[in-house]
């Protein structure tokens, strides 16, 4: 019988239960005695006494123990029952094997695999009275590698599913911070968001745990956007099958109570789904729904912005309208709203002024059209009652852009008034009003908010159109003070306003003053004014104000020498006069 070499007692701990497993290069007959053996990794000593040990070496270290059971090669391990209780029995041996829901890696492919021996410590081994001789010290094991240190992990995989069970048994339990969440990592939390987000799953469940993240304060941009692109699932997957607006609106009233505040808005992204789709009374009855709920604040996006680039619902729905061409529309929609008692944003307001300058430039297109239609004769003069309605289209667009932008000034901030006026000053710049567009210029000034110059010299051109010597008065203080290039503009865009109002005489002496101020208009201005004196004298037969005009430019040597035709129809008789 070869000699076994023993291992002295643990002092720091006296009673230890172990479940050790011998490498199957052990021969049975290796072991003479009730010896237990410890296979520790690391920290093992060569069997050198047994024969076989020479055979089959064997980092191994013994213990002796009186009550020590091994069990054969020849009967491995079964695997466990279906429905093990905390202890179960080994169905051959009567072992009691402790049942651990949670074992390691290691220990599940030592019971999962068939071993030479099992070895199975059940009782402490207890101090001895006797003197029974003392094994031999055995030299101190060689120190293990240093290395970064490790805290022992339990298996993550089982404390995943046991979240995840107790969350699907009490899917309430996240909210109050009963569910095992707080083991968890990062990464685990969102696999347990994505698990609970598969179609099938307890939706509210994910909502519930984001809850918790939320008022944990464990939610990071990566598990946010996470949860936004969920949510994002979750309402493509209902407005796609057709489902109920309200269903749609219910569930960003629940993402907002768990606090998703993703980079966008969670709404205007439903309402773009259903636009695309094509089902616009959907998305303006999905809009509806959730003014009715109060407004959500899901996402960013829901206040005004001074850049004018983000709003609400109902602005982001006036906007794709816009978009789409359907500018009577989109300022229909918020007008609507408006007078249904429904709380919009700001941002709705300028979309739909927006919306109306761009409807009031393409119904000013139209009527130009019209007119010169009318005046080369391609269709017959307008009629009484086809111009009322015109009169009224266009009094319905101005009375909505007062309308809007009223509410607009009393709802929202100061840094709104600047963009109202703006909009107001394209609206009647557009519409030809000339009086109300100087208005909103001195507005927009008085507010800090200086408009730009070509502004003021459409406004003028209109005013001088319409013959309104005052306002013109007004907007031309101080240009003399301006650049020689500025100066040309503005009296360029006043002649033609001149010209286009059939101020013919104006327009000739606005021409002269240029003129006295070192100016030179260009060609077509001083042919456009010449034109229509030639006209004038048809109508008047008066030749002072063509004559004067063509001696001023002939000094500027703008023009060569003219002959002036005139015919006496009494007499039957041409006179002619050069110039």
């Amino acid at each position: 019988m070869g000699r076994t070499e023993k291992k002295q007692p643990n002092r720091r701990s006296s009673a230890r239960e172990a479940t050790t497993v011998c490498p199957p290069s052990l021969p049975p007959h290796a072991i003479q005695s009730k010896e237990a053996l410890f296979a520790t990794p690391g920290r093992h000593r060569r069997f050198s006494s047994s024969p076989a040990s020479t055979t089959s070496p064997l980092l191994l270290r013994t213990h002796h123990h009186p009550n020590l059971q091994i069990l054969p090669a020849s009967l491995p391990c079964p695997p466990p029952p279906p429905n093990p209780s905390p202890t179960h029995t080994h169905p051959t041996h009567g072992a009691l094997l402790p049942r651990r829901r949670d074992r390691g890696r290691r220990g599940s492919r030592c019971l999962s695999a068939g071993h030479p021996y099992l070895l199975l410590l059940f009782i402490p081994p207890r101090p001895s009275s006797s003197a029974s001789p003392r094994p031999p010290a055995l030299p101190s094991p060689r120190p293990p590698r240093r290395g970064p240190a490790r805290a022992p992990l339990p298996a993550p995989e089982g404390l995943l599913a046991a979240a995840i069970e107790h969350l699907e048994r009490e899917p309430a339990s996240a909210a109050d911070g009963a569910a095992p969440l707080a083991a968890l990592s990062p990464r685990e939390l969102q696999l347990v968001l994505v698990y609970f987000a598969q179609e099938g799953r307890d939706a509210y469940c994910a909502l519930e745990v984001f809850d918790w993240l939320r008022r944990a304060n464990r939610v990071d941009g990566e598990t946010m956007e996470l949860m936004a692109a969920i949510a994002c699932g979750w309402i493509e997957r209902l407005v796609g099958a057709g489902g109920d607006v309200a269903d749609v609106a219910a569930l960003l009233g629940e993402m907002d109570c768990v606090g998703l505040r993703p980079g966008f808005s969670l709404v205007e992204k439903a309402v773009a789904l259903y636009w695309d789709r094509g089902e616009r009374d959907q998305a303006v009855e999905f809009v509806r729904d959730v003014l009715r709920r109060g407004g959500l604040g899901v996402g960013a996006g829901g206040e005004f912005a001074s850049d004018g680039e983000r709003g609400g619902p109902v602005g982001y729905l006036a906007w794709k309208m816009m978009m789409d061409g359907d500018y009577r529309g989109a300022v229909k929609l918020v007008i609507e709203f408006k007078e249904n008692g429904l709380k919009l944003e700001v941002y709705s307001y300028l979309i739909g002024l927006t919306a109306l300058v761009k409807e009031q430039k393409e119904f000013s297109k139209a009527l130009r059209k019209l007119n010169s239609s009318v005046k080369d004769g391609s269709i017959s003069k307008l009629d009484a009652e086809s111009m009322h309605s015109i009169e009224k289209y266009q009094s319905e667009l101005l009375s909505d852009g007062v309308l809007l932008s009223n509410w607009a000034v009393q709802e929202g901030s100061s840094d709104v008034l600047g963009l109202v006026h703006e909009r107001l000053l394209s609206l009647y710049t557009c519409a030809g009003c000339g009086l109300e567009a100087e208005h909103q210029l001195w507005e927009m000034k008085l507010l800090g908010r200086e408009p730009d110059t070509q502004l003021y010299d459409v406004v003028l051109a209109i005013c001088a159109s319409q013959g309104e010597a005052a306002a013109v008065r007004r907007l031309l203080a101080g240009v003399e003070s301006t650049s020689a290039q500025r100066r040309k503009t503005t009296m360029s865009w006043l002649l033609r306003g001149y010209v286009k109002g059939g101020f013919y005489l104006d327009a000739s002496e606005t021409l002269m003053q240029m003129l006295d101020m070192g100016i030179f208009p260009d060609y077509l201005d001083r042919a456009a004014v010449l034109t229509s004196l030639r006209r004038n004298i048809q109508e008047s037969g008066s030749l002072e104000s063509y004559m004067k005009l063509c001696k001023r430019l002939s000094e500027a040597d703008l023009i060569g020498p003219c002959i002036v035709y005139l015919y006496v129809r009494k007499f039957k008789l041409w006179m002619m006069h050069m110039l």
